[in-house]
């Protein structure tokens, strides 16, 4: 059993389905990583950010599965942008691995790095404490070196609209390979993923079931077509995606559901017919368009409908 492979744009392949690890409280995630690699996932997602690199580490070694059979994925946090380095050789220190396959810049938000908290560094008002003298083409510039110095494979971004590529792209020496945003059925970016396609930049999605009490796995055009096929809801909510060339990167810490969505994913992937996905593609369009994760980060991302600042300051 193993994964699908999408070919990135520089020449590297990463496997199509990986287990998600945000919000997986401690004390779970390794378990879970185990569970995942045991059960044929060969792609774990993570983040400094996330505050646990070190169990994700303790489940890999776990798991028996020789590291360069996996593909590993990290993120810059926004504290770290002008220490692209010092923020990698923390993770691969918490990983204990001495590259990553996929590093990302987490959000496109610099924040003061001598700020008042060293994850979420605020303003007197409560709103973040952005650094608005730092580019985003600079951050680029740290990860490219990551590149070339050998402690990452691909480099890519994560929660960029195209306004925040395109402040990357004309001084790139190497191309995003991913970039990982909030896509699923009540949210799918269609025209981003258009334009990503054209820049050949893999699009992956988080939370593509949802979050905690999604509404998706509720969907009934979803639900009607997981029936047609004796298939469940969420495996046709991660085939839409991967029908698309979507990276998907469900969550769970449940070992049942970490090896179902794993299988279902495929099944569902091996059954959709151009006609479902089309039929997929109009359900956000026809007045079920939600976003479901929106921090406020004080500052226009490019995209649409997103709050600018904290409603309750």
């Amino acid at each position: 059993m193993s994964s699908h492979l999408i070919k990135l744009n520089n020449g590297e392949s990463i496997p199509a389905i990986g287990l998600g690890t945000w919000q997986s409280k401690p004390n779970e995630v390794a378990r879970a990583v185990e569970e995942a690699l045991r059960k044929g996932y060969r792609h774990i997602d993570c983040a400094w950010a996330y505050g646990n690199e070190k169990e994700v580490g303790e489940g890999l070694r776990a798991s028996g599965v020789p590291r360069s059979e996996v593909f590993i994925t990290s993120k810059l946090w926004g504290t770290y942008h002008s220490r692209v380095e010092e923020c990698l050789d923390q993770t691969l220190a918490n990983l204990g691995t001495d590259y990553l396959d996929l590093y990302l810049i987490h959000w496109p938000v610099a924040m003061n790095p001598n700020g008042n908290h060293p994850v979420f560094p605020t303003r007197a008002n409560g709103n973040r404490d952005i650094d608005e003298s730092w580019e985003l083409k600079d951050t680029w510039k740290g990860m490219e070196a990551m590149v070339k110095n050998g402690k990452v494979k691909s480099i890519g971004a994560s929660n960029f609209s195209q306004k925040m590529l395109e402040k990357i792209l004309p001084t790139a020496e190497i191309l995003p390979a991913v970039d990982q945003l909030e896509l699923h059925l009540y949210n799918p970016q269609l025209g981003l993923l258009d334009y990503l396609k054209s820049k050949t930049i893999v699009p992956q999605a988080y939370s593509p079931l949802g979050s905690t009490n999604s509404p998706l796995l509720n969907d009934d055009v979803a639900t009607e077509i997981a029936n047609k096929y004796g298939l469940k809801t969420a495996d046709i909510l991660l085939a839409y995606l991967l029908a698309k060339d979507v990276v998907v990167l469900p969550k769970s810490v449940t070992p049942a559901r970490i090896e179902s969505n794993f299988t279902g994913a495929l099944a569902g992937y091996s059954k959709l017919t151009p006609e479902d996905v089309a039929k997929l593609d109009g359900v956000a369009a026809g007045g079920k368009q939600k976003r479901l994760i929106m921090p406020p980060w004080g500052i226009d991302l490019g995209f649409d409908n997103w709050p600018l600042v904290n409603p309750n300051k």
